[in-house]
């Protein structure tokens, strides 16, 4: 039951986790008026360490089941 549980959890919490730190860096580009490029530049730029995770993850998926 409780590795069911924690299959389960982990990746919805790391996946609300990614989506809160989208929502923080949309919130700083807003709050210092950075415009459409300053906010692109900080999503490419922030979000590349999210993005590496999840490359991370779907590299580990693929790997393990052989594809």
């Amino acid at each position: 039951m409780r590795e069911t549980f924690e299959a389960w959890i982990t990746p919805v919490m790391i996946g609300g986790l990614i989506l809160f730190m989208c929502f923080i860096i949309w919130d700083l580009a807003r709050r210092s008026n950075a415009g459409k490029f300053g906010t692109a530049m900080l999503f490419v730029v922030l979000g590349a360490g999210m993005l590496g995770y999840v490359f991370k993850v779907v590299v580990t998926y693929l790997m393990e089941k052989g594809v």
